[in-house]
């Protein structure tokens, strides 16, 4: 009798030990999503959390703050200093991933994650899985190049490479050097958060990290919307203005 229930030990337990682990899903990201705020009363748990604290170093605190002023100036007199939106100029990234209440998709796949924005179709894509280039390899542009993996429910998208001109979170200026760093995830089925870290040692004292919050827009189609429009100029003072016929 001892003899048959040490061979059955012996013949299951094996088979228990060599089961494999349950493979973890990968969460699907694709689809339409709208910019969602979560506003007064919202539920805490699906709202973006409350932004950090944005603090440049000294010399480019100064001007930025007299860009800032000077923006509430002219809406206060109803006109508009110049934006990139206004001179047909990509927002690119991060500002791209949050524009007044213009929707992204999301088009996943195995090896990439492709971004698009309504707002003036601009496109991105992250690539999966790849090592980051050194910066000096990659080519300054509006988006820069995005590398990026799974990490558990959460993808993380590296991002260098936005030339300096690109305006970063609400303007503020950076150097060559701005690295940019996302955390994507699905805080419910519908709702989405992205948890960007803004490192720049030129320009910031600290990180700035802030979170941008979607809500799936389901049969949403997105739409072309291309800036094709010659009827405004800046003029000497920095405001957008309305050409009334040519001259």
């Amino acid at each position: 009798m001892k003899t048959i229930l040490y061979a059955v030990l012996v013949v299951v337990f094996p088979c228990v030990t060599l089961l494999p682990a349950q493979a973890t899903k990968t969460p699907d990201l694709t689809g339409v999503w709208a910019p969602f705020a979560g506003g007064r009363g919202g539920d805490p748990k699906i709202a973006p959390p409350p932004a950090g604290q944005l603090v440049l170093k000294p010399e480019y605190a100064k001007p930025y703050e007299a860009r800032r002023t000077a923006e509430a100036e002219a809406t206060k007199r109803g006109e508009q200093l110049a934006t990139a939106g206004s001179q047909c100029i990509p927002y690119g990234v991060p500002t791209m991933m949050a524009v007044a209440v213009y929707p992204v998709e999301f088009i996943q796949t195995a090896k990439q994650v492709t971004i698009i924005s309504e707002a003036f179709s601009e496109v991105r894509r992250v690539y999966l899985d790849r090592p980051q280039a050194p910066l000096d390899d990659v080519a300054p542009g509006y988006y820069g190049r995005s590398a990026g993996k799974w990490d558990g429910d959460t993808l993380v998208v590296d991002t260098i490479g936005i030339k300096p001109t690109v305006n970063g979170y609400r303007g503020m200026p950076h150097s060559e050097k701005m690295h940019i760093t996302e955390r994507i995830k699905l805080i419910t089925p519908d709702v989405l958060h992205d948890q960007i870290t803004i490192e720049d040692p030129v320009v910031l004292e600290k990180p700035m990290v802030y979170t941008l919050a979607y809500r799936r827009m389901p049969d949403y189609e997105m739409v072309e919307f291309v800036c094709d429009n010659n009827r405004e100029y800046v003029d000497e003072k920095g405001v957008v203005r309305m050409k009334i016929k040519d001259k």
